[in-house]
């Protein structure tokens, strides 16, 4: 049986390393952990995972991304995808498009950049366990 995956969407490398650095090192293998540049690429690779009938368990993606911003993108998954926990992850989302996440995308919690390892990694256990 394969693992559950958490899924990254920042336009920024760094931030994704950081992210799957951080995550991997307070959940392990337990995970497998994804990473995409756009929200583009992280709906190939949601299409991907759902055709080898992978489960992702966590999407968080950042707000201000070209071409889609992450409410909009966030809103997309969760109408077709309800059962993925959502974490938005921005310096600069405005409190419109944060409500709009919590209210049409059911988004679990808003973390501001920058970000606290220990604030981050407790979110993220507190949305697999729910």
């Amino acid at each position: 049986m394969s693992r559950p995956v958490i899924l990254f969407v920042d336009d920024e490398k760094i931030v994704l390393d950081t992210l799957v650095v951080q995550v991997r090192s307070a959940f392990g293998d337990k995970y497998d952990y994804e990473t995409a540049q756009s929200a583009e690429e992280a709906w190939e690779l949601i299409r991907e995972y759902k055709e080898a009938q992978r489960r992702i368990v966590l999407l968080i993606s950042d707000w201000l991304m070209p071409l889609e911003k992450g409410d909009s993108f966030l809103i997309r998954v969760a109408s077709h995808y309800p059962d993925v926990r959502l974490i938005m992850l921005s310096a600069y989302a405005d409190d419109d498009a944060i409500e709009r996440a919590q209210r049409y995308a059911n988004l679990f919690a808003f973390i501001r950049k920058p970000w606290e390892r220990d604030a981050l990694v407790s979110q993220i256990q507190n949305a697999l366990l729910a």
